[in-house]
């Protein structure tokens, strides 16, 4: 059974939950939307303060349509999101669902026409070249390791490698190299982007 409201707004923000009182610009939504969607999806609720105050939306109409630009103009490859509205104390609420994608990365374009990939940190959707490695989240031995330690001093310093470059770069095979890398991004490490190929992996 879906969470109710109350029960969204109890858990707070986070990286797989984000409160807005009103979507300002498509711009600014299509960020959101492609944050969740290249990281671990999510639930965005309109209408509610970031506070958790319930404050409601004045139309859904208009809502929508910044939405709709954002999913169809500003967001590459495109998104699939489903929504709906709810009732609370009178108000409006708009509360969109936001799945992880598998085509992921994402991109959004910005009001000056560059396309940025965006990700959650926490209760935030930032862009992967300012990402810092949150290193209380990941498998500490595996943080460890020389070749992680190595990859990671990289990876601070320039903005992808690849398979190739990484078993260069410690002397292993590109196979091991993938493999390790693979593993990264699973722990929630690295970012993959693999368009143009070869597979490029980013500090996420």
């Amino acid at each position: 059974m879906a969470a109710s409201i109350p029960e969204l707004i109890a858990r707070g923000e986070g990286i797989q939950l984000e409160f807005k009182s009103t979507l300002s610009t498509p711009y600014r939504i299509a960020r959101t939307l492609t944050a969740f969607s290249n990281t671990s999806g999510g639930t965005l609720l309109i209408g509610i303060a970031d506070d958790g105050k319930i404050v409601g939306i004045d139309s859904e109409y208009k809502e929508m349509e910044k939405i709709e630009r954002a999913t169809d103009f500003l967001i590459e490859p495109p998104i699939d999101i489903s929504y709906e509205t709810r009732r609370l104390d009178g108000k409006t609420i708009l509360l969109l669902t936001i799945p992880e994608s598998s085509e992921k990365p994402h991109t959004a374009l910005d009001e000056r026409g560059n396309r940025t990939i965006y990700v959650r940190q926490r209760d935030k959707s930032v862009p992967t070249n300012h990402l810092m490695l949150d290193l209380e989240t990941v498998d500490k031995k595996l943080i460890q390791t020389p070749m992680v330690k190595n990859l990671l001093q990289f990876l601070r310093k320039h903005d992808s490698i690849t398979a190739e470059r990484l078993g260069k770069l410690v002397n292993i095979s590109d196979y091991r190299a993938t493999k390790l890398l693979r593993a990264l991004t699973t722990q929630g490490i690295l970012l993959m982007v693999d368009k143009p190929r070869p597979a490029r992996y980013s500090l996420k």
